[in-house]
């Protein structure tokens, strides 16, 4: 059997040896910043009225004109902060 030989490289790694932009800590938080985003959307959804003649005032409430628009905000913070961590 013939071995695969690998030559250093001037970081001092095999060529053989495959490494990745991101870690796991960074796919993880990636995800998490999705979730939020996706939660901040669906905190938003509703709050109309079933007669289009009647107005209800439940569209100007505190989860959907305060706190789903932080959530959004926060995921894509964390989105940023995934993207930008370095890998150790």
């Amino acid at each position: 059997m013939m071995s695969k030989k690998t030559t250093p490289t001037k970081s001092g790694k095999n060529e053989s040896e495959v490494t990745f932009a991101f870690s796991k800590q960074n796919y993880r938080l990636l995800i998490i910043g999705l979730v939020v985003i996706a939660l901040g959307f669906i905190l938003m959804i509703g709050g109309g009225s079933d007669d289009p003649n009647v107005f209800s005032d439940k569209i100007f409430s505190f989860r959907r004109m305060t706190l789903a628009p932080i959530l959004i905000i926060a995921g894509y913070v964390i989105e940023i902060f995934a993207i930008m961590r370095k890998t150790k």
